[in-house]
């Protein structure tokens, strides 16, 4: 990217940045005793560092959440944007600068995405518990099949485009707005965003900075949304931070790639896992949905 595309992009990741840590801190003022847990910070370093390496950490985390009965389902999806927000603004400072995309492109679908996450943050903030398990399960269910593709190398292979225009723009938008919508069920941006970038013949490195550059605007967007409704675990946010920051930063300057296959498949069949047992949650009458205290 230009130079002053770059700056203008890493200052807007330092405004939303201060505008999320300001509105957390509001949120938690009238909340005594918001203290992060051992095992909140636990999942906050596994799922940071993998998702910085291209696992994802929207479907690993779910999945954390409910094996250890840490957050309750109804506050799982605003729990997600809230906690991950600062981990993945580091990795949107890091990787918008390393990896090139043509600014018109990378920045109207930051605009896209953010704009799909504000008013899906509004819609979801408000499901009932068990339509909150229902989509968090088809969510989930897609988010293990897309991971499975990338296990299998089944994706597109996309070409060496950094940019759109004209129709492929058009689309790049309306897909990335549907994806900023999902984020607030609980679906990650990152495979089906490679796939998107990939089918429009786009640089698949190019998913990481139109990712992450989305994610770190639109988290910041649709936390403001489920903290303001009280729809988020505040221990478990504070506690993913306090590990994930950290995780990106040794799994992006020390690590840098790892061998991802069979950790891959064992993500697919914990997320798979998880999605069943939502759905299987979804079906029961409200007074007998499982409560995680």
């Amino acid at each position: 990217m230009p130079l002053d595309a770059t700056r203008l992009l890493l200052a807007g990741l330092a405004i939303a940045a201060l505008y999320h840590i300001v509105t957390l801190v509001r949120a938690m003022k009238p909340v005594p005793g918001v203290r992060p847990t051992p095992v909140g910070i636990g999942i906050g370093v596994v799922t940071a560092f993998f998702d910085t390496l291209g696992i994802g950490s929207f479907a690993t985390t779910t999945a954390l959440f409910r094996a250890t009965k840490t957050v309750k389902d109804a506050l799982i999806p605003g729990t997600l944007n809230a906690a991950h927000t600062l981990p993945t603004l580091a990795q949107a400072f890091i990787y918008t600068q390393l990896v090139e995309v043509e600014p018109v492109t990378l920045i109207a679908m930051i605009a896209a995405a953010v704009a799909g996450a504000w008013l899906g943050a509004g819609v979801v903030a408000r499901w009932p518990t068990q339509r909150i398990q229902f989509g968090m399960g088809l969510c989930l269910a897609a988010a293990a099949a897309l991971t499975a593709a990338q296990a299998l190398d089944v994706l597109p292979g996309g070409g060496t485009a950094i940019g759109v225009t004209g129709g492929k723009l058009v689309i790049a938008l309306v897909g990335n707005f549907l994806l900023g919508a999902l984020m607030t069920i609980g679906i990650g941006l990152y495979g089906p965003c490679m796939m998107l970038v990939s089918l429009l013949g786009m640089n698949p490195a190019a998913a990481f900075p139109v990712m992450m550059g989305s994610c770190a605007f639109l988290m910041p967007m649709a936390s403001a949304r489920f903290l303001r409704l009280g729809k988020v675990d505040l221990r478990a946010v504070v506690s993913i931070i306090i590990g994930g920051v950290p995780a990106v930063l040794v799994a992006a300057f020390i690590v840098k790639s790892l061998p991802l296959t069979a950790l891959r498949w064992l993500v697919v069949i914990v997320v798979a896992y998880t999605a069943f047992t939502l759905l299987q949650s979804s079906r029961r009458p409200a007074e007998e949905a499982p409560s995680v205290p």
